[in-house]
């Protein structure tokens, strides 16, 4: 396998004509005109997460074949020789693949806690190899007992489909005093659909790993279209979608999905051969905060807990959302008692219009805003917390007969601010999400098939003590692409040309961290790093 970088930039002509001219380096002599059967190994501009100095200990959590959809199963012992507190541990995946495959989601779940989810490349003839990283200190009390271990990386291997994904997981743990405010003392899933929370519970975050996934229309649901519309995948509401969490049958919580891309997505892998979209290797969890509810769930009984996708016609499956909840306990108290002082929910917003011609064109417009607060009784004095969310999609869908032409142009905002007024002055951290997606698939003459394709996932956080900022970051990272292949023809006559770069940028009170990558039929033409 390749994992060559091509440094030498030769002037010349630009690899694809379109919107992307200009925005890659002219190609070299060693960059293939076309992709051929061998690339580089995938690869993402994203930080590696820090390492602290010191002594580590290694355990190889699971390492399995996956040919179908039976599970891997084993077991984990904790660590011999760095104790049983850490000041991090870090998951490592090392997978390989060859031969011929579709993108595959996966997951690992230690103790029954969902730790890892993960969708894997496409991978060339002659074979590749990944690795992904994971700080995944917040499931320390998980890790400190023996715990079952569980696997999957659904998959179909046959005389077509001839990749078999083996993969290596192992944790490396980091003696060391932790930092004891940032990481939960107890971390719980539901028990047939309930959560039994310790008496003392003294602040509550759920976690969802929510992905639309499984081959079907909700893969793309973006690109959903309401009845009227003459589209491939229809939904009587439109593209509208939103990830809700109740306690009790009552909202406790609102979250705008993220729109994964994964390696296969919009028609064309050879956009992801090399670079993938963002968060396709790595599954970020929506994370909601559940204190205002701490006086109602602290009560030692079981409380219905539920997470549901909005605007997915019931009955319809797509998606998967499993629930990890983290637990902050009050060391000095039995039993901690509050009470929910406030629950406000705006109306929901959802309008998703079809204007026939030429073109066809569906607009959407969507939002919905709640707020929640509630305080605790703790050995250290009431504590209040108040959550409000508001999110917003706007998009614009055109296609035309045959979806000969399919565009979408999108945009997705989830703002949170949490205020926590108690011992010392209020603290209010306000976080502002916001993910893009602006791209179109066209088929021309010869079934020749073009995607261009912008994806942004950005998120700002602002931390202030009585209005003063204390703390701050931003983060911001886009991946633009254009490739094209002929449809219909055997996998040697595709003739595939395709360029895709990234750009991740994260800053603020902590430092800053920039990289740059390119590939180029296969080839990484770049990679730079500008902090």
């Amino acid at each position: 396998m390749k994992r060559r970088i091509v440094m030498s930039m030769l002037a010349g002509a630009t690899l694809l004509a379109g919107s992307l001219l200009g925005a890659f380096p002219a190609q070299s002599a060693d960059v293939p005109a076309e992709f051929g059967t061998d690339w580089h190994d995938p690869i993402t501009a994203a930080p590696p997460v820090a390492e602290p100095s010191g002594k580590s200990c290694e355990v190889t959590v699971a390492q399995a074949q996956f040919r179908d959809f039976t599970p891997y199963k084993g077991s984990y012992t904790p660590p011999d020789g760095c104790g049983d507190r850490w000041s991090k541990v870090v998951l490592r995946m090392d997978g390989k693949v060859k031969g011929r495959q579709y993108d595959r989601l996966g997951y690992l779940h230690i103790g029954g806690v969902e730790v890892f989810r993960t969708s894997t490349p496409e991978p060339s003839p002659d074979g590749i190899e990944w690795s992904v990283e994971k700080d995944v200190t917040r499931y320390s009390d998980t890790l400190r007992r023996g715990q079952d271990v569980e696997m999957l990386i659904g998959n179909v291997v046959d005389d077509t489909y001839t990749g078999v994904i083996d993969v290596k997981v192992t944790l490396t743990f980091y003696a060391g005093r932790p930092a004891d405010a940032a990481r939960p003392d107890r971390v719980l899933t539901l028990q047939d659909g309930t959560l039994t929370t310790p008496r003392n519970s003294e602040r509550l975050i759920a976690e969802v790993y929510a992905t639309g996934s499984g081959g079907g229309c909700e893969e793309f649901w973006y690109l959903s279209a309401p009845d009227p519309a003459p589209y491939s995948c229809k939904v009587a509401d439109g593209p509208y979608r939103e990830v809700q969490i109740k306690v009790d049958g009552r909202l406790a919580g609102i979250a705008a999905p993220f729109p994964h891309v994964w390696t296969g997505g919009w028609s064309n892998p050879f956009l992801w051969y090399v670079v993938p979209g963002p968060r396709a290797f790595d599954v970020k969890p929506i994370e909601y905060d559940l204190t205002p509810f701490a006086g109602i769930l602290n009560d030692g009984r079981p409380h219905r807990v539920e997470v549901s996708v909005l605007g997915v016609p019931e009955g319809q499956s797509g998606w998967s959302a499993p629930v990890n909840v983290l637990v902050w306990q009050d060391a000095r108290s039995a039993q901690v008692t509050g009470k929910l002082t406030a629950h406000r929910v705006g109306d929901l917003t959802n309008s998703a219009t079809y204007t026939p011609g030429s073109e066809h064109r569906v607009d959407t417009e969507g939002g919905h805003r709640m707020t929640v607060s509630g305080y605790v009784d703790t050995s250290h004095g009431r504590v209040t917390t108040t959550v409000r969310r508001s999110l917003a999609n706007d998009s614009a869908h055109r296609w035309t007969d045959g979806e000969n032409l399919d565009a979408l142009d999108a945009t997705w905002t989830d703002d949170q601010s949490v205020t926590v007024d108690g011992r010392g002055p209020a603290r209010t951290t306000r976080t502002q999400r916001t993910y893009t997606m602006d791209g179109s698939i066209t088929i021309g003459t010869g079934d020749r098939l073009r995607t261009v394709l912008t994806l942004g996932d950005s998120a700002t956080v602002v931390t202030t003590r009585d209005g003063r900022r204390v703390e701050w970051s931003r983060l911001d990272d886009t991946v633009e692409g254009d490739a094209s292949w002929t449809l219909n023809v055997p996998r040697d006559q595709r003739h595939a040309v395709g360029a895709t770069s990234e750009r991740y940028r994260a800053y603020g009170s902590h430092g800053c961290y920039d990289r740059s990558l390119t590939s180029v039929q296969g080839a990484l033409t770049e990679d730079r790093r500008h902090c």
